[in-house]
């Protein structure tokens, strides 16, 4: 593995994101690799992953440290608004065009619609509705004018910033909306996976209660399974996938017959 020796100038906080990020791609690190890697000691690493263990992202075993078999540290809301950040942008551009003034929209609680919520703080896109169960999608609109907004009750969720249970899911089963846009964890051979069953229930009351339907993925979660099947591919008129999408991932897609949009990502700085 190759060193990074940037690793030891970096404060803790972004040091222990990064190391997670890794431990995430690969499912599993030694801790010597990661001193190599981020350029600290060993006892460094030691202290960040008994944080990390702590936060549930991941689990420590003698010598090194695997994902959470969960899935908890995808579900973490503080990683996940920090991965991925230019491809969820492009998809949220993309999807802002299906709103219009005068809709009623549904945003769930995944980091990539909470950029639509970004977005229409300054989109001309009013009067809208939007229900939410996502506090951070909740205290981005809470002082638009011109934005009518929902908050979907529940039992708090801090892991995830959101609301969640039985009187979250009945709440979203008396509402009928427009549009509802929605993530999952993964998506392969035709179907939306979440890792998470509570969570599963109230994505599943929320496509039900939409006329349409429209599911925003990185590329990252194509060709990948978690625990729960949400819904099958063909509850979603539109999916959305950022450029980085592989044609092999894409061809899948094809097969399921699942209509797809690919959404550019603006050119990176070198």
């Amino acid at each position: 593995m190759s060193s990074n020796s940037s690793g030891g100038h970096q404060g803790p906080a972004a040091r222990q994101a990064a190391m997670a990020e890794q431990v995430l791609a690969d499912g599993s690190a030694t801790a010597a690799e990661l001193a190599e890697r981020f350029g600290v000691s060993l006892m460094t690493i030691h202290r960040d992953l008994d944080e990390l263990e702590r936060q549930r992202i991941v689990r420590k075993f003698r010598g090194g440290v695997t994902a959470q078999p969960s899935g908890v540290f995808e579900s973490n809301v503080q990683y996940r608004l920090k991965s991925m950040r230019a491809e969820k942008a492009a998809v949220a551009e993309h999807a802002l065009r299906m709103v219009e003034p005068g809709m009623a929209i549904l945003l769930d609680d995944s980091t990539s619609t909470l950029e639509i919520a970004r977005r229409l703080r300054t989109a001309q896109v009013t009067p809208l509705t939007v229900v939410t169960n996502f506090l951070e999608a909740i205290n981005l609109l809470s002082d638009q004018r011109g934005i009518h907004l929902m908050a979907l009750g529940g039992d708090y969720d801090p892991l995830h910033s959101s609301f969640l249970g039985v009187s979250c899911v009945e709440a979203v089963q008396q509402l009928r909306v427009d549009v509802c846009f929605a993530s999952t964890s993964a998506v392969h051979g035709g179907y939306a996976y979440h890792q998470e069953q509570h969570i599963v229930s109230v994505k599943r009351a929320m496509v039900a209660a939409a006329a349409r339907n429209v599911l925003l993925i990185d590329h990252t979660k194509l060709g990948r399974v978690a625990l729960h099947r949400v819904v099958p591919l063909s509850r979603f008129d539109t999916l959305l996938v950022d450029d980085g999408a592989s044609p092999e991932a894409l061809r899948d897609l094809d097969e399921h017959k699942v209509r797809y949009e690919v959404c550019g990502t603006p050119a990176r700085e070198p």
